[in-house]
């Protein structure tokens, strides 16, 4: 847990019982009726308890007693103590989501949050790579080496190679990954996680704690020229074609299963934000990575516990979304590459296709957006590298 979720919890624990069953009750609601990922649930209730606590400072003593102005208080305080934009506008949502939820539930006489306006978060513009840079990350796997890891630079005497099995001792006994269902992992109440942010909250923490121990093999990039780095090499190219050739979320490369893949009709089967599913075509490069993979890398580190789990962990659960993110971020830099994440490649993923002239519905419907406005943020990506090359070869920019 992290330092913020104990300071929530010990937060909770103080407020008055009326106000804890709201919160509670609240949770529940977005986890079982709204079907929100762990995460969103984990970071309204977060917001409520901060807004509870600050009714309670003020002298509210229940749900009930909460107004406009207690609310405004709130975000004032939290602007003065130094939130940005993005934050005060995500935690004035979190405030109307609890009070209409709160009104319907008749915990509150009225909907108090409904006049309640927030800053418009300003959206940077996302870094996207350029086409030649993306096809280098994505191929990288096959060709480059990887930067030394952490457990070989600061480990045994130079010459010593880390053990390469991942295979437990025998009568050692196998860490499953710890959710009930093996084939995608859960939140605390059962539902299907979609967007997990961390070790902490997808259930997955035997790789997350091999790469913070380097007890076995090592999740990083992979090197061509090491015959047990193999099965990773094969993993990374695939987790690499699958986020920049198809433009899905890390959380939902993650949460594939071997059985989401339709090899004939080259889709995948993506379960994204809300529980919506949607069916996302990939390309025949990544059909070859796929197939490499389920040949020759997914066996060699397959455990008991692994389940239908496509993309695998050293350990062999399922590969953690913060696993990924280091993946991406290390070809990255051994390429010299600006600084890019999983996120990265699906922003530089949609602003390709619009600049190859997909139609802006067809990449909505692709990246699994529930609103069009979204999705419009990568035309004024496209804009902007036009109206940069312009300013660049035209003689009278």
């Amino acid at each position: 847990m992290t330092g913020g979720a104990r300071a929530t919890r010990a937060t909770h624990e103080a407020l008055p019982p009326a106000m804890r069953e709201a919160v509670d009750d609240f949770a529940d609601h977005l986890a079982r009726v709204r079907n929100r990922s762990a995460h969103t649930v984990r970071a309204y209730v977060a917001d409520v308890v901060s807004l509870l606590d600050h009714a309670v400072r003020m002298g509210c003593s229940a749900p009930a007693e909460l107004d406009l102005t207690v609310l405004r208080s709130w975000l004032a305080r939290q602007r003065t103590v130094g939130a940005a934009r993005t934050s005060l506008a995500r935690r004035a949502a979190a405030a109307r989501a609890f009070s209409a939820w709160a009104h319907r539930a008749g915990v509150l006489p009225t909907d108090v949050a409904a006049p309640l306006s927030s800053p418009r978060a300003h959206r940077d513009l996302p870094t996207v790579l350029r086409a030649d840079q993306a096809a280098a990350l994505v191929e990288a796997p096959d060709r480059r080496p990887r930067a030394p890891r952490p457990a070989e630079t600061a480990g045994p005497a130079a010459g010593t190679r880390p053990a390469a099995s991942t295979r437990p001792a025998a009568g050692a006994r196998t860490v499953a990954p710890r959710h009930d269902d093996p084939t995608r992992p859960n939140d605390p109440t059962g539902h299907k996680v979609t967007d997990p942010a961390g070790p902490d909250t997808d259930g997955r923490r035997d790789d997350a704690a091999t790469e913070a121990t380097g007890a076995t093999r090592q999740d990083g990039p992979a090197d061509p020229a090491r015959a047990e780095d193999e099965p990773v090499r094969l993993r990374d190219r695939v987790l690499l074609e699958l986020l920049y050739g198809t433009g899905v979320r890390v959380s939902e490369a993650c949460g594939l299963d071997v059985a989401d893949v339709d090899h004939g009709r080259r889709v995948i089967r993506v379960l994204g934000k809300g529980g919506r599913e949607r069916a996302v075509p990939y390309g025949v490069p990544a059909q070859r990575a796929i197939d490499d993979w389920l040949r020759s890398g997914r066996p060699a580190l397959a455990v008991p516990g692994s389940g239908a789990a496509l993309l695998l962990g050293a350990r062999g659960g399922r590969l953690n979304p913060t696993t990924a993110r280091r993946i991406v971020a290390g070809y990255a830099e051994s390429l010299g590459l600006p600084r890019v994440s999983p996120h990265g490649l699906r922003h530089s993923a949609a602003t390709h296709l619009l600049e190859g002239g997909a139609d802006l519905r067809a990449v909505q419907e692709l990246l699994g957006h529930s609103s069009l406005g979204s999705t419009q943020i990568y035309t004024h990506v496209s804009v902007e590298r036009l109206r940069a090359a312009y300013r660049q070869a035209h003689p009278r920019a």
